[in-house]
């Protein structure tokens, strides 16, 4: 690792303290010139004496602004303190974790994953309409009908279709042979040039695409593509349990990846993750925004410092091998769900690396769906699944609970 290491509780409150006396205090400093503050002091007490034992808290009250990307040329120097944490959690994401060589990337704490989904997509249209002299009409978005709903909304907002590809009811593994279709169909009406969004962990089932399948079928098609990785729920799970992983920058053909610190991290919401290859932000720079030093390259505009450094505490209380050992122990809790399923005979989807247990509705009465809140794909009648997400406050006894009554009332409702 070069740079994710455990800190201890003093080191990060020194660290945090440090950041922040670098940036603006509006409290103490003369700024007129800009439109921001700390938070209303009538309202958010700065000198309430639990803060100082709270840095994250500290941050928050702070306010900074963290408008721009900060890997990309210059950035406005009020908040250069807190910035400079940002790059910290960028590079252990984009270096330790998903493999890029230091500064070969740029990125930025985005206020979400569908947001920095649809930053991926903005990028590669424009990308195509500038470099290669697309129109927005020959552009297409190739992602399986598991994919998050980011990608339809950015859809809408880009003006470009998305092409939804069949998967396999029972393996949820993209459908080679309707790809192939789906291509040879849009290429007939014009499509030229493909966003391809492939899935680590998607939102229901925590299936995790082949990168391959798309790369083969758009390689013996002769068309340009970009392929955007969307971790949003499985970039702090999938790296860790499955170390031959190559969801990342050491493959050639991945521009760019979103993770979102809210899910599995623990981070506020809402904080997501964004990162791509040099040479690639640029194609979203708004040169309008002439007043922001550096000038812009997000879809948000201004953002909250404080949810960078959220996931800064967070990262370095855990560490590395910290955070291994946790992600071990869900893996391990999934796994005796699984066992327990497998010996009552209840079919489910379990991508082997993942946290998520999708069981069939069939097999599941909705009184017990309901009892333990399971989340269903759809909320009518024509619902087919119920997940289970075995995250860190699920324990053992609560998935024995969910088995016994499953016991109690499988045979019945059968």
């Amino acid at each position: 690792m070069y740079y994710w290491k455990k800190l201890t509780a003093v080191e990060r409150q020194q660290r945090i303290q440090k950041a922040l006396s670098e940036n603006v205090n509006f409290a103490t400093d003369t700024s007129l010139g800009y439109p921001a503050s700390k938070l209303d002091g009538k309202v958010f007490y700065d000198d309430a004496p639990f803060l100082k034992d709270a840095p994250t808290l500290q941050a928050f009250v702070a306010n900074p602004n963290h408008i721009g990307c900060h890997t990309y040329g210059t950035s406005e120097k009020a908040f250069k303190g807190t910035q400079e944490m940002e790059r910290e959690v960028l590079n252990v994401i984009a270096v330790d974790i998903f493999k890029a060589a230091p500064d070969s990337f740029d990125g930025y704490i985005a206020p979400g994953g569908t947001e920095a989904n649809i930053q991926a997509m903005w990028i590669y249209r424009n990308y195509f309409m500038q470099e290669l002299g697309a129109q927005a009409h020959e552009i297409a978005i190739l992602a399986s009908e598991d994919t998050h709903y980011s990608i339809p909304k950015g859809s809408n907002l880009l003006l470009i279709d998305w092409l939804k590809v069949p998967v396999g009811f029972e393996n949820r593994t993209v459908d080679t042979a309707a790809l192939d279709d789906l291509i040879d169909i849009a290429k007939n009406n014009g499509k030229k040039y493909f966003i391809v969004v492939v899935n680590m962990g998607t939102t229901m089932f925590g299936s995790v695409d082949n990168p391959e399948t798309y790369i083969s079928v758009l390689e013996r098609h002769r068309v340009p593509f970009r392929l955007h990785i969307d971790g949003a729920y499985g970039g702090f799970v999938y790296p860790f349990s499955n170390p031959a992983s190559t969801l990342d920058f050491s493959h050639p053909k991945v521009s760019s990846i979103t993770i979102d610190a809210h899910k599995m991290l623990q981070a506020p919401y809402g904080t997501g993750i964004f990162i791509c290859r040099k040479g690639l932000i640029g194609q979203v720079l708004t040169r309008e925004a002439e007043y922001v030093e550096g000038m812009d390259l997000t879809l948000c505009g201004s953002r909250s410092g404080s949810n960078a450094i959220a996931v800064w505490m967070i990262l370095f209380t855990y560490g590395a091998h910290g955070w291994h050992e946790k992600v071990s122990i869900l893996q391990m809790r999934t796994a005796w769900l699984c066992k327990e399923l497998d010996t009552l005979g209840i079919p489910y989807f379990r991508e082997p690396f993942m946290n998520i247990v999708t069981i069939q509705a069939a097999y599941l009465p909705e009184t017990v769906a309901t009892r333990f809140s399971l989340v269903p794909q759809k909320h009518d009648a024509s619902n087919k699944w119920y997940k289970v997400v075995v995250m860190d406050h699920v324990t053992i006894e609560q998935l024995s609970e969910l088995v016994v009554c499953l016991q109690k009332e499988y045979a019945t409702f059968l």
